[in-house]
Order: structure tokens, then C-alpha cells, then sequence
């Protein structure tokens, strides 16, 4: 029995250690193929990576959402925003090349923070802040807590409310012991992401094609590293303590607000995440289109339109 228990034993280590070791090459490969594009700041512990391009009197500052990157935006969104305008997007922390300290908070209102610093930092003025999906969230959050450094928002497929399902492309990041995430991000996350990415990104993308290049140049690959699992496990779990009071605040904001959701969203229900924040707020301004999750991807040119119009009407207020 001791033989057989010994047997098991070592047969798990070797596992893991397995795991492990094609975990690691396969970051390492990542990162060797997709290198930092932007520059680095530090805010309030944390290593922000951002990319900067344009110039003019309006900043435009684009915060992505969960499991995503700065390069999310990178499908003309940047280049055309940054031909009369300043446009920074950043990774928010933990994710793409960001770095969050160990044991920091994920909340909202942390990373509320985080961008307020940024912008700080940056010397950015008073940005209209566009965000995707989370990054909806994180917008929202900060023009609740720091409403003297926000222009506007322009969200795109925001996460507004506590949804009442979790979509299944992000069952894999609900794990609350965050011993437990770290372990599953150093040894079955990337395997397992590898192996269902058709099925993910169908749920993530659909009813609209996965680009070709999106694991390139939408810096999708940049996923398939431990320390962006971990960061977006952490951020999902860290929801439910700042999200339902925010909602309860939302009466609070008086700054121009526009919303835009695809129809055929997969991963945020339009009506339950859009409408509700539009039916509630007479400040939003609520767009549908025929479409899915990842806009900024697969329609850049309603995204900048959008964008541009909703950047004119805060100019207008």
C-alpha cells in the first residue's frame, strides 16, 4: 500500500512539474514573439504598461477588459483616434505587461485608482474614458470616484451591473483560494486555454469571426502566460465587493455617458448591462448594433465613430 501510495505520489509531482515546464516555455515563447510596444509607469505600486500615440488638445484614454490587452484596441482604433487626438491604452494591472504587486487589491475602486494615477502620471488633462467590458466597469468606477479628472465615457460593451450568469467562456477564472489560482495558472490554465480556444473564442467573438492575426496583432497570445490568468481570475472574483455599491451610486454621475452593445453579444447580455444603465441615467446614450462582445475588433470603424461622436458631444456639454 505504501508502494502504491508512493507510486501515486510521484506520479502527481512529475505531473505537475510537467505542467509546469510547458507553462513556462510556452510564456517564454510569448513574450519572445510579442515584447512590450509602450512605455512603462508606476502607480501606486504598480507597473503600467501603456502605449501612446497622437497628439491634440483632447486625450482619449482606452481601458480594456477582462483576459484582455491594450492591443485589443490595436485593429485601427488607435492609429485613427491618434490622428487628431492624443490616445493612450493601457493594460490594466496584471494584465498584458502591467504588473500588479502581490496580495494589492483587484477592486474597482482600486483600479479606479490605479487610472486616476495614471492619468496623473501621464499628465493626460481630463480624458474621455473609453472602456471595454470590464474596463466599462473600471471607467464607471472612476468617474464615480474621481469625477473632477473624467471628460466622459464612451463605453463599449460594458460590464454596468452584477451579471446574473457568468458567461462559460470565463468559468475557468471563477477560483476564489488564490493559492489554488496560482496553481491552476501555472499548470493547467495555458494547457487547457490551448485546447479550447475555438470554443472560447466563439463564445468570446461570436456571432463575428475570430480574425486570422487577432493572436498577434489583437495580442491574443499574450493570454497564454500564468500571470495574465491569475490577473483576470483575481479581477472576475474581485467583483462582487465593489460592483452592487456602485450600482447604487449611479445616480451620482452627471458627465455625458455614451453606451454601445452589439445585439448578439455572447458574453454581456445587451439589455441587462446596456438598457438597465440607459433606462436609469437620462446622461446615457445607448447605441445597438449588430454584433458581438469584441467590437473594438471586428467593427473598429463603428467603434471610432462612436468614439469621435460621443468625444463631440462632451465637448458640446
Amino acid at each position: 500500500m505504501n508502494y502504491l501510495f508512493s507510486f501515486l505520489l510521484i506520479a502527481l509531482l512529475l505531473g505537475i512539474a510537467g505542467l509546469y515546464l510547458y507553462t513556462l516555455f510556452i510564456a517564454k515563447r510569448v513574450e519572445l514573439g510579442l515584447p512590450p510596444e509602450g512605455s512603462f509607469v508606476t502607480v501606486m505600486g504598480n507597473r503600467i504598461h501603456y502605449i501612446e500615440q497622437g497628439s491634440g488638445p483632447d486625450t482619449i484614454l482606452l481601458i480594456h477588459g477582462l483576459s484582455g490587452v491594450a492591443q485589443n484596441f490595436g485593429y485601427g482604433v488607435i492609429d485613427a483616434l491618434a490622428k487628431t487626438h492624443r490616445v493612450v491604452a493601457i493594460d490594466r494591472p496584471g494584465s498584458g505587461y502591467s504588473e500588479r504587486p502581490a496580495r494589492s487589491s483587484a477592486s474597482l475602486a482600486v483600479q479606479a485608482d490605479v487610472v486616476a494615477g495614471v492619468i496623473d502620471a501621464l499628465q493626460l488633462g481630463k480624458p474621455l474614458l473609453v472602456g471595454h467590458s470590464l474596463g466599462g466597469a473600471v471607467s464607471l468606477a472612476t468617474a464615480l470616484r474621481h469625477p473632477d479628472k473624467v471628460r466622459g465615457l464612451a463605453l463599449v460593451a460594458p460590464l454596468t451591473h452584477m451579471p446574473s450568469k457568468i458567461s462559460d467562456a470565463f468559468n475557468g477564472f471563477a477560483i476564489r483560494q488564490p493559492w489554488l489560482r496560482t496553481l491552476v495558472g501555472w499548470t493547467l490554465a495555458v494547457p487547457m486555454s490551448i485546447r479550447k480556444r475555438e470554443q472560447i473564442m466563439d463564445i468570446v467573438f461570436g456571432p463575428e469571426t475570430v480574425p486570422a492575426d487577432f493572436p498577434m496583432r489583437g495580442g491574443g497570445f499574450l493570454g497564454l502566460r500564468p500571470s495574465h490568468f491569475i490577473a483576470a481570475s483575481t479581477d472576475m472574483n474581485a467583483l462582487e465587493a465593489v460592483l452592487p455599491l456602485m450600482q447604487l451610486r449611479y445616480d451620482d454621475l452627471q458627465l455625458p455617458i455614451g453606451v454601445l452593445y452589439g445585439r448578439q453579444d455572447r458574453i454581456l447580455d445587451p439589455a441587462e448591462q446596456g438598457q438597465a444603465l440607459a433606462d436609469r441615467l437620462s446622461v446615457v446614450e445607448l447605441e445597438l448594433v449588430d454584433g458581438g462582445h469584441m467590437l473594438p475588433v471586428t467593427q473598429p470603424e463603428i467603434t471610432i465613430d462612436f468614439i469621435l461622436r460621443q468625444l463631440q458631444r462632451q465637448q458640446a456639454a
